[in-house]
């Protein structure tokens, strides 16, 4: 990280700092740490300069060290400061590598009461290498296909192929070949089985096959949102991915302190 040249930013809290309330039940570090994210968030502390030292923080606040020492701990956890050794606490740079995009463009989407669900074909099928390496399972073994295409007002979104572990006690139900897994994790609806998973996003170009699928001309860029999902035994049960044009999904986001002097750490689609 590169530190502008150090200074002192005691004088920032000599005079006029906000005060803490004692009567209130935040705990004085944490009203202390949201203090400190404000001068941030307001530019009164920048990013490189050093945040004043727990003695200062101590009397201008009227706190114990330790209390102080619990405030910047938190920032520190929130990624807002970083200490160096012999020098203080730093403000830290916004960290452009530490940015998480989100996916409430793809989750409104999904979950959209417009959007239909047609099935285009569930079947029992061998199972493919590639199949079979994402669901650790020999190949040629048999797996369930089920192609999708997700539709609003008549029009196609997405086209989704998804790959499922094939259990002859477990026949699929009419709720599961409705409901992509994806859209039912969103949507709180469907498979019930599923302990935590793995998205992948990349870029593609449609297929002759796929872009039929999605009315477009072969070669249109699309996104391809790729999923694996795994059970409370931590074994692969579905494999599948999501493909649309690469306009009908946007991806965002934030990175620093907002101007409410909350950490932005998360991102929105």
């Amino acid at each position: 990280m590169t530190l502008l040249p150090e200074k002192s930013s005691a004088s920032a809290f000599s005079h006029g700092s906000a005060s803490l309330d004692r009567s209130s039940p935040e705990p004085a570090y944490s009203q202390l740490a949201r203090l400190l994210r404000e001068k941030i968030a307001g530019g009164e502390l920048r990013a490189g300069e050093r945040v004043p030292s727990v003695p200062e923080l101590s009397a201008a606040f009227g706190v114990a060290s330790m209390t102080v020492r619990q405030a910047i701990e938190q920032l520190a956890q929130e990624g807002a400061v970083v200490r160096e050794r012999g020098r203080g606490t730093f403000v830290r740079s916004p960290d452009l590598a530490s940015a998480t995009f989100g996916l409430d463009d793809l989750r409104r989407q999904l979950t959209d009461e417009d959007l239909q669900v047609r099935i285009l074909g569930a079947r029992s099928v061998r199972a493919t290498p590639r199949v079979a390496g994402k669901l650790s399972v020999k190949d040629g073994v048999r797996v369930i296909s089920i192609k999708r295409l997700l539709l609003r007002a008549g029009a196609p979104i997405f086209y989704h192929s998804e790959y499922l572990i094939w259990d002859p006690r477990r026949p699929l139900v009419e709720a599961e070949l409705g409901v992509t897994s994806l859209q039912g994790l969103f949507s709180g609806v469907g498979q019930s089985g599923i302990k935590n998973g793995e998205l992948a996003l990349h870029a593609s170009a449609l297929t002759k096959g796929e872009a039929d699928y999605l009315s477009e001309e072969a070669g249109t860029l699309a996104w391809v949102v790729e999923h694996l999902f795994y059970d409370f035994d931590s074994r692969p049960v579905s494999w599948g991915r999501f493909i649309c044009r690469a306009d009908q999904l946007t991806f965002h986001a934030a990175i620093g302190i907002s101007e409410d002097g909350r950490s932005r750490n998360q991102g929105r689609g």
